[in-house]
């Protein structure tokens, strides 16, 4: 998200039917989010690098330049979050869209709330921040009346107490050979080289890298990655691990038939 970004997220909205275009940024601005608004792909490519928003809602099909041409376009210079929209379901259509690089998509028509809802899923996704460390056991009380037990490790009277121990180095980077995705910085590198990832993406390769020779399912990364409790299209993840894969090379993640995926483990 843009540092200098307002405490709701600007959207930019691309949609050539005025009566949708005006009634969804109607609908969002209700919802406290700025709104800018373009009405084809070419002013939306505009739009984009003047207003710099932090979420791009684009339809599908625009004059000039389609929807999956200007997803394209941002996608060379930015990995902001976009959410494709189209009043068609064809395969076709969806995976397009996600194979040009959005995050997600809506049918039309949708109701504001779950549009919302859906917008602020794909937000979530940019803010990965590693998983905080579980915290120390702490020792039950001693029994009333009884004596306290000699603490492990304690000094006896006149001897001198050891320096602090210490503490075991932690390695925030996950390696799997040439691949290293570091869990601090949120950069990932395939034999040294940076490779851009999506927000998306890079959760979806953290989840992998977390649990390397596990076979993930797509309904448990639907609802890890995606944020989706409930029965949603699996085409989603299948065009995600495909745009991941030739990112981070195509023999890395494995097709468990009728299951999911898996990340290889070195050998």
């Amino acid at each position: 998200m843009n540092p200098t970004a307002p405490s709701h997220p600007r959207i930019l909205i691309v949609e050539d039917d005025e009566v949708i275009r005006e009634a969804t940024r109607m609908a969002l601005e209700r919802y406290g989010f700025p709104v800018s608004t373009a009405a084809d792909g070419l002013e939306g490519l505009e739009m984009f690098h003047a207003v710099r928003p932090d979420l791009v809602l684009l339809d599908v099909m625009l004059p000039l330049l389609d929807g999956v041409g200007l997803c394209r376009r941002i996608r060379e210079e930015s990995q902001l979050p976009i959410l494709m929209m189209s009043a068609r379901t064809d395969p076709v259509d969806v995976v397009s869209g996600l194979e040009a690089g959005a995050d997600d998509y809506v049918v039309k028509p949708f109701e504001s709330a779950v549009l919302v809802a859906r917008i602020r899923t794909v937000l979530r996704r940019i803010r990965v921040v590693p998983a905080a460390p579980e915290p120390l056991p702490v020792p039950p009380p001693a029994r009333t009346g009884a004596a306290a037990p000699e603490p492990a490790g304690a000094v006896p009277p006149g001897a001198v107490a050891p320096g602090p121990a210490a503490p075991e180095p932690r390695t925030p980077v996950r390696s799997f050979d040439g691949l290293e995705v570091d869990t601090d910085s949120m950069e990932v590198r395939v034999h040294g080289r940076l490779v851009p990832l999506t927000p998306t993406e890079l959760r979806l390769l953290l989840e992998f890298t977390a649990a390397p020779g596990i076979v993930l399912e797509r309904a448990v990364l639907l609802e890890r990655v995606w944020d989706y409790e409930w029965g949603a299209d699996t085409r989603v993840v299948d065009v995600h691990v495909q745009r991941l894969r030739a990112k981070i090379g195509g023999g890395r993640i494995e097709t468990v038939r009728g299951f999911g995926y898996k990340l290889r483990r070195p050998e």
